[in-house]
């Protein structure tokens, strides 16, 4: 819930983040950085990928938002990662592990060799935000003997995960509250361990995770940022750039998108000068706002897809009473494909950075909504 505006990268962050390379852990493989000619004659359009990308004229794609992954086959004893990024951090993954984690790689060809020789997968997952900059993916290359075969096929199950930093996954393997000593919000972030992740990746679906920290959906965290909320940014892929409009492929249209917007607005008390003078005030924008933005998602993916209002724990705020009454006023005007996820549970530690959950945290929640989806009769 903490607004984008305090977490931009001090000067001790800096200085740590040109670490390129933070560990290599399966048994047999090693990674290591070579120059980006090295990737010459790379086939950026073998892979796979749901998120929000935009193609560069260098052949690279561009992106922001979190989580966005990128899937490939090849063949033979190791795979190079083409990235031009000194913001994010990323996991790559090899037949189902992970063999490196980049620290704000830079300009790089990132390789994980000593692989046996034969077919392998390789996925390369965004851990962190960046809504005010952008990462940039060259594709994958095959070490020398070696090639990138034909891109992995889409999934046929897809889902949307809509929030702020819950569905982000803001600092969930921090194990600690206080994260300034230990890296800070971006280092302690994975996304891909956030509950959307898991739930998506147990169901066998693609996935994209469509959130930003401090986001609400007619109030920011604190009050912050007046002018713009979450709604501001939601049609964009580059989240910086000011008009920017991802254009959807015909082929992502989900069966299910879990909505998760609310604790930034309801979470701290209205300051003088807001919008709102009284809370009742804000509840009424709230809840307007919400029918506007499900009115919007019916228009661009129909009547089919499940949509999924959430709501968690936030004391004696109206947060979840409200989004409840969204949902009963949906279906009441006829759509029943609308749903109410309430979660929460008494083992929930909070131990993420700034209280956030954690990423034990994150897997209870994962299965809670494992048992809510099981409850909806989806368009699988």
């Amino acid at each position: 819930m903490q607004p984008a505006s305090t977490r931009r990268l001090s000067r001790r962050t800096l200085v740590l983040s040109r670490r390129t390379l933070v560990s290599a852990t399966a048994a047999g493989l090693v990674a290591a950085v070579a120059a980006p000619s090295r990737a010459a004659g790379a086939a950026s359009t073998r892979f796979h990928t749901a998120g929000r990308v935009k193609a560069a004229a260098d052949g690279f794609v561009r992106y922001s938002w979190p989580g966005i992954y990128f899937e490939a086959r090849f063949r033979g004893t190791g795979v190079g990662v083409l990235l031009d990024d000194s913001l994010n951090d990323y996991d790559v993954q090899v037949d189902g592990s992970t063999t490196a984690t980049l620290v704000t790689p830079g300009r790089t060809t990132a390789w994980v060799t000593g692989l046996t020789d034969t077919e392998h997968r390789v996925r390369l997952v965004k851990r962190t935000e960046s809504p005010g900059g952008e990462g940039r993916f060259g594709g994958f290359v095959a070490a020398e003997g070696g090639a990138i075969l034909a891109r992995p096929a889409a999934r046929r199950r897809q889902i949307e995960f809509i929030g702020d930093s819950y569905t982000a996954g803001y600092g969930n393997v921090s194990g600690t509250r206080d994260c300034s000593g230990n890296g800070g919000v971006d280092r302690n972030t994975d996304s891909d361990l956030s509950f959307g992740a898991l739930t998506a990746r147990r169901l066998g679906a693609d996935y994209q995770i469509n959130a930003f920290s401090g986001r609400g959906m007619v109030r920011n965290y604190n009050g912050s940022s007046p002018g713009t909320d979450f709604r501001t940014y939601y049609d964009r892929a580059l989240l910086g750039v000011e008009g920017d409009v991802w254009r959807r492929p015909a082929d992502w249209r989900p069966q299910a998108v879990v909505i998760g917007l609310g604790l930034n607005d309801f979470s701290t008390p209205l300051n003088p000068g807001e919008r709102w003078g009284t809370q009742a005030e804000l509840v009424a924008a709230y809840e307007s706002a919400y029918h506007g933005f499900l009115d919007k998602l019916r228009a661009r993916y129909g009547p089919r897809p499940y949509l999924v209002v959430s709501a968690t724990d936030l004391g004696s705020s109206p947060f979840a009473e409200t989004v409840e009454k969204i949902a009963r006023t949906r279906n009441a005007r006829g759509d029943e494909r609308v749903g109410h996820w309430y979660y929460d549970d008494p083992t929930l530690d909070h131990l993420g950075c700034d209280w956030h959950p954690s990423a034990r945290d994150h897997r209870v929640i994962s299965g809670l909504l494992d048992e809510y989806l099981g409850t909806l009769p989806l368009c699988w």
